[in-house]
Order: structure tokens, then C-alpha cells, then sequence
């Protein structure tokens, strides 16, 4: 089974009331939580998308039209993976220099 753990910069239990209501200070645990979920999500369509793009290859018969759009597609799942990557190191620099903590993907 496969089972994918988000990491949490702080415990749940720390911001919400007595009463059990979830307050303002629930809210960059949320914010962390969102923006590892996307990179993660984004990491696993990219990669997926490079091994489509392997299928249309393999399945292009050798027809030059199919062989370009298969190029195309890892074309742009490459630069989406790159992108990715480059928003976890930039989110990554914006969280150290400004000091809000809840930027940095975990």
C-alpha cells in the first residue's frame, strides 16, 4: 500500500482552543500544509507525464508526426519538473531571508 505522510511544522493540538475550535493560529500550519501538498502533487503528474511521454515513443511506429508530439511532451514535463524544483528552492529562499518558516516546503 501506498501512503503518502505530509510533514507538519507544528502540532495541531498547539492551536486550537479548549473548546476543540481551530483559530488563527491554525492557519500557517494549513499554509504549510497546502504547499507541500502541491509540490508533491505536482512532482507526481510531471514524473508521470515523462513516462507517458516514454509510451508515446515506444508506440510512435515510427511516424514522424507521433515521434514530435512525444518529444514535445517530455519537452515540457522536463521543464514542468524543473519548474517544480525551482519553486521548492525559491520558496525555500524566500522562507530564509524573510523568516516566515511556513514558506519552506518540508
Amino acid at each position: 500500500m501506498f501512503v503518502i505522510q505530509f510533514n507538519v511544522i507544528s502540532d495541531w493540538g498547539s492551536c486550537v482552543s479548549p473548546e476543540g475550535v481551530a483559530t488563527l493560529d491554525c492557519l500557517p500550519v494549513v499554509i504549510q500544509n497546502v504547499i507541500n501538498a502541491l509540490i508533491v502533487i505536482a512532482g507526481i503528474v510531471a514524473v508521470f507525464m515523462i513516462v507517458w511521454a516514454g509510451y508515446k515513443f515506444v508506440m510512435s511506429e515510427g511516424d514522424s508526426e507521433k515521434i514530435s508530439s512525444a518529444r514535445k511532451t517530455l519537452i515540457y514535463a522536463i521543464v514542468g519538473l524543473i519548474f517544480i524544483f525551482l519553486s521548492f528552492v525559491f520558496l525555500n529562499v524566500v522562507a530564509e531571508f524573510t523568516g516566515v518558516e511556513q514558506l519552506a516546503p518540508k
